[in-house]
């Protein structure tokens, strides 16, 4: 087993410049075009000019993110026993885009009724999909980066994607939107997400060789494979790892509903949502590099813990906010945590366990997130139907205090644990 080890970090090495660049050029791209769709700008705003409701935006969410509940430990348990898991992992990819591309087509030959259920229908679709490749390319880059050059290329491929969809979302707000470029700017907005996305998936296909994995585990029913679940929860780490994350969670669940609080103060036109995105996914692509060599250098508990922090002070001056620069500074906080969140969390999960747990912790992990992702929002525009949108932000900047709290109070730097770990044990 030793050799096999030594074998397959070999080959990890001598094919590392290659893969480190086609995982770069795919996340960039990958990135580029599904920031246009992530982004708590364009969807909400695109919903409510089709509805006018702030329950339909949470039901939007709800299906969007209905995926990384539903399906992520069915994607692990079809991955695990894989020794090659890259083409499977394409044909999800696909499938992805697919959605996406099926949103521009609604939004050019559909209106009224039709447009709004073929696009919550493509919601779902679309979350269902992501929540599967979320744990394959997260597998991948566990696969074929080492622990210490992770938080490099996440900052390097956010900070490459996130400047374009940056640009490309004030863009996108300004001209497509605003002109409705082709009939829909919505639309020929989804189209362009389709094409980036789509050429990442074959800049992948083409440029990564990917090794063959030296242990994997034995394939086993799903529902077998569930069974064995409470045995990852019994190790302290993971666990309050998880509590923590479902916590936290709870600031992107409110995030779609920032940018319709911001138009009591502006006014929720394309020009708006340029403004916003722009500030948004700037942040997002700017403290990338940042919260990646923190993370590298200190690990990730660090960079979570100061992701929070970070996301409640842009939700209080949101929430206090009186002038379009306070609005743009609190979406700025906003991109800035969710960058460092979404790093911290994806990098972190993968140094928690032994390789042969990894896809099912990535998927546990996923599950929870998504759990809350998917009810979250629809809740969420329950709370503002009902109590308004200061009682939402409130409520969230008081999970996010518990969610830091957990951690640091709870939470120890697993990579304490591996520099401890005796030799041919530390491979995360």
């Amino acid at each position: 087993m030793a050799a096999r080890e030594a074998a397959f970090d070999a080959e990890v090495e001598r094919n590392l410049k290659r893969n480190f660049t086609a995982n770069f050029i795919h996340g960039m791209l990958g990135l580029t075009g599904f920031r246009l769709i992530y982004a708590p700008t364009f969807i909400p705003a695109y919903i409510q000019l089709m509805t006018g409701s702030a329950l339909f935006v949470g039901l939007g969410q709800t299906l969007l993110m209905l995926g990384g509940f539903a399906v992520p430990i069915l994607g692990a348990s079809q991955l695990e026993h894989r020794r090659h898991i890259l083409a499977v992992s394409l044909r999800i990819g696909t499938l992805m885009r697919v959605q996406v591309l099926g949103l521009a087509l609604a939004g050019w030959l559909l209106s009224g009724t039709p447009l709004l259920v073929a696009t919550m229908l493509l919601f779902l679709l679309l979350g269902l999909f992501q929540g599967l490749q979320r744990v394959a390319f997260q597998m991948i880059i566990a696969k074929v980066i080492p622990l210490d050059r992770r938080g490099r290329l996440q900052g390097m491929r956010n900070l490459a994607g996130g400047a374009i969809a940056a640009g490309l979302s004030y863009t996108a707000g300004h001209w497509l939107i605003d002109e409705k470029v082709l009939g829909n700017g919505y639309a020929t907005t989804f189209l362009l997400a389709f094409v980036l996305t789509s050429l990442g998936l074959i800049v992948l296909k083409v440029g990564m060789k990917e090794p063959e994995a030296p242990s994997v585990r034995l394939r086993m029913p799903v529902r077998e494979r569930l069974t064995e679940l409470p045995a990852l929860l019994a190790e302290r780490n993971y666990r309050w790892f998880l509590i923590g994350q479902a916590l936290a969670v709870t600031g992107r669940v409110s995030a779609p509903f920032c940018i319709l609080y911001a138009a009591r103060v502006m006014a929720l036109d394309g020009a708006t949502i340029g403004v916003l995105s722009l500030a948004f996914l700037g942040a997002d692509t700017a403290s990338n590099i940042l919260w990646g060599q923190l993370g590298d250098r200190f690990g990730y508990r660090l960079t979570f813990l100061l992701s929070i922090l970070c996301w409640i002070a842009a939700i209080v001056l949101l929430l206090f906010a009186d002038t379009e620069p306070l609005i743009v500074i609190a979406f700025i906080g906003l991109g800035a945590a969710n960058s460092g969140y979404l790093m911290s969390a994806q990098t972190m999960v993968l140094e928690l366990g032994n390789r042969e747990d990894m896809p099912m912790r990535l998927a546990l992990s996923t599950t929870v997130e998504g759990f809350i992702a998917t009810l979250g929002p629809l809740l969420a525009g329950v709370v503002v139907h009902v109590a308004g949108y200061v009682a939402l932000l409130g409520g969230t900047a008081a999970l996010l205090v518990a969610a830091a709290l957990a951690f640091w109070l709870r939470v120890t730097e697993p990579r304490h644990r591996i520099a401890n770990a005796p030799i041919g044990t530390r491979r995360p």
